[in-house]
């Protein structure tokens, strides 16, 4: 069972093992409310789950121990296994969905495990753990639904009521469920006035589904970015408490993670991975109600991001906010054009950074073109201006 107890003494056991992560102030994330980052994308492995892994493993019996220890993750929970394991000196073998980042595999293995990668998602892994499991007796770790692994994650919330006493509200990224099981347990419990909301990637929103429908569901599929939360069926521990002490649970799209990944880059200097940057999506792009004036602080849970995937975010990110913009311009093909175009965009303070031209397409005239430009612009409203600029000029914007 979870108890507020149970959660006090992970908070001790942990000492020797986790860092008490910093609550860092964000105030240009947001111009309604005082906005906090609990940085647990600072933790030992990068990522909150070596708390409850470190927490359940410091549970078993000897002979549990003796056998060696087998868990599924995408990633995160395989790293915190594998150090808590190695620091236990027990045997730990992890398996891993195949997409996982290779960034977490190679971590994994550096912490000692043996790793066992698996074709499909998340749940393939599992029943190739539990397989694993059967067949040479190893003790499982469960990713999220397990009482002991709840309660490691719930320490965060024990920080969080330490750190800022009078938080009103409290956003947590969802994949199985676990760390906002252990959360808002214990807010609700110490704090109960304190709102706590769970987010979940809208290519992957199993608990957002199984809570607003009120029985456990499982995706047939799930696509996100945020392979951190990539979770096709919630726990049934995890369902049970996230509908006794969730407020709600809101869901953010790729874009919308891509542009907060980039904004927590650019304003404060932390990088996130895409499930650790979920709760800031949800605030940026106004998932989370009645929040004007009040005290919010978004876990930002992990920051194991691949660095090939990195690339590809920022760009995501600099198109969902205004940052890049591909202008298309039909105009006749003569001398002078472009140098006309390049004056206008100049003026209006844009960067060109790279032009393609186009003379063969079957839909215009045999002496016009398209010219497509890509510019670094400021926001949204600067990218209409330069349009209008190009408009005035005669130009035809497509």
């Amino acid at each position: 069972m979870l108890t507020i107890d149970k959660i006090y003494d992970a908070s001790n056991v942990l000492k020797e093992v986790a860092r008490t992560t910093d609550m860092i102030r964000a105030p240009k994330l947001s111009e309604k409310c005082d906005v906090y980052l609990k940085t647990e994308n600072l933790q030992v492995t990068g990522s909150f789950k070596v708390r409850g892994a470190y927490y359940k493993i410091s549970r078993l019996s000897d002979e549990e121990k003796s056998h060696g220890v087998i868990a599924c993750s995408a990633g995160n929970h395989a790293q915190g296994v594998a150090l808590a394991a190695t620091h236990s000196g027990i045997k730990s073998v992890i398996c891993l969905p195949e997409g996982a980042p290779i960034s977490k595999v190679e971590a994994t293995k550096k912490y000692g495990a043996e790793v066992c990668m698996v074709k499909g998602v998340y749940d393939d892994a599992y029943n190739k753990a539990i397989q694993l499991r059967d067949e040479k007796g190893y003790t499982f770790i469960h990713p999220f639904d397990d009482p002991d692994v709840i309660a490691g994650q719930g320490t965060i919330g024990l920080e969080i009521l330490e750190q800022l006493p009078d938080a009103d509200v409290v956003i947590v990224p969802i994949g199985g469920g676990g760390l906002i099981a252990g959360v808002s347990y214990l807010i609700k419990h110490l704090r109960p006035q304190c709102r706590v909301y769970g987010v979940q990637a809208s290519g992957a929103p199993s608990m957002f589904n199984s809570v607003h429908d009120d029985k456990i569901e499982t995706l047939e599929s799930v696509n996100t970015i945020a392979d951190g939360i990539k979770v096709k069926t919630p726990g049934d521990l995890t369902f049970e408490l996230c509908k006794k002490y969730v407020d709600d649970v809101v869901t953010v799209t790729d874009d919308e993670v891509a542009a907060a990944i980039l904004t927590l880059m650019e304003q404060q200097k932390i990088v996130a991975e895409g499930a650790g940057a979920v709760p800031v999506a949800a605030l940026m792009f106004d998932k989370i109600p009645d929040i004007e004036g009040k005290k919010v602080c978004c876990v930002v849970s992990g920051g194991n991001i691949d660095v090939t995937i990195l690339s590809r975010v920022i760009e995501r990110g600099l198109k969902m906010s205004g940052r890049t913009a591909d202008i298309t311009i039909a105009l006749s093909d003569k001398p002078g054009q472009l140098a006309t175009v390049s004056t206008i965009v100049a003026n209006e303070g844009a960067n060109v950074v790279s032009v393609s031209y186009a003379s063969t397409d079957l839909d215009m005239n045999i002496t016009d073109c398209y010219l497509r430009l890509s510019v670094e612009t400021r926001d949204f409203a600067h990218i209409e201006q330069i349009r209008q600029a190009l408009r005035s000029a005669g130009f035809e914007v497509q």
